[in-house]
């Protein structure tokens, strides 16, 4: 992954945040149930897609971590 492709990851982990929070804002100032469930499906698909987007981060900064630990080792 080059650091452009990291910083797209870092964005849409940012962008994944706000919309988690104005999701829950929105959530709190409504008073129909059946768009309570609505909001509450779509924050539940937004922390999803947050939390997939830090596995993929987690597991390219533990990849790196292994190639810089054997690139430090073997010079």
């Amino acid at each position: 992954m080059t650091q452009k492709e990291l910083l797209y990851f870092e964005d849409a982990v940012g962008h994944e945040c706000s919309i988690i929070s104005i999701l829950e804002d929105t959530k709190n100032k409504l008073e129909d149930s059946n768009l309570v469930d609505f909001i509450d499906n779509e924050i539940t698909i937004h922390k999803n897609m947050k939390e997939e987007l830090m596995n993929v981060l987690e597991e390219k900064t533990n990849e790196w971590s292994n190639i810089n630990g054997k690139l430090l080792i073997s010079s």
